[in-house]
């Protein structure tokens, strides 16, 4: 395992060098929030796989700059997440209302203005500009908030997965990198989780393929 400084210098050099494919990451969000807005309501199995590809993007990244341990646990977490979004039932994404709903948008605003590691940018910049896509955190931030006001994509083992990798994350950030913002990762793991196990935001039936 890096020491910290090395991990913090690889994450700030990831934020800096590929602020254009942050920009990208941007752009590819605001599309979908924008469909989100105006009733698109794609299949299940569609919107776990555009939420894959940040992950990966992470991966990828991760690799290059070489921090295997990022690069092995976001690969690997695109791929159970994929193994479980391939077998969605092909019902429409539902927009759930409510308190959920208003923490999830919260949890993706987080993520797209992420407040860390760019160097010498105006808080302006952070709005498209944040190393959404680059990094784990906030990456994992936004597709935590959209698998809120999805209510959970309807799938338990999608919300596990996705808890357990953002409660590591943050205490992760917090103790080891004392990056203390990483804390909204614990909270936003805890309230995917409690979807998980919530008959009521995910319904009662849990039929093998359809979660």
């Amino acid at each position: 395992m890096p020491s910290p400084e090395e991990i913090l210098n690889g994450l700030t050099a990831i934020a800096n060098d590929w602020r254009l494919l942050a920009i990208f990451w941007h752009g590819y969000f605001a599309v979908f929030i924008l469909g989100l807005l105006f009733s698109a309501r794609p299949a299940r199995s569609i919107v776990g796989l555009l939420l894959l590809l940040p992950l990966l993007s992470v991966s990828l990244l991760a690799w290059a700059q070489g921090n295997l341990f990022n690069g092995a646990v976001f690969a690997l977490m695109s791929v159970v997440l994929l193994a479980i979004a391939v077998r969605f039932a092909h019902d429409e994404v539902k927009v759930v209302p409510g308190w959920l709903n208003v923490l999830g948008w919260l949890m993706v605003g987080f993520g797209l203005a992420y407040p860390h590691f760019l160097e010498s940018v105006s808080l302006i910049e952070y709005l498209y500009a944040a190393p959404t896509g680059l990094i784990p955190c906030p990456t994992l931030s936004i597709v935590i908030g959209f698998t809120m006001i999805l209510g959970g994509l309807n799938s338990r083992p999608w919300c596990l997965v996705l808890a357990i990798m953002a409660f590591f994350y943050g205490v992760f950030g917090i103790v080891r990198l004392r990056v203390s913002i990483d804390g909204v990762l614990i909270l936003g793991a805890l309230v995917t989780a409690y979807v998980a196990f919530s008959p009521r935001i995910l319904g009662d039936s849990h039929g093998a393929t359809a979660r």
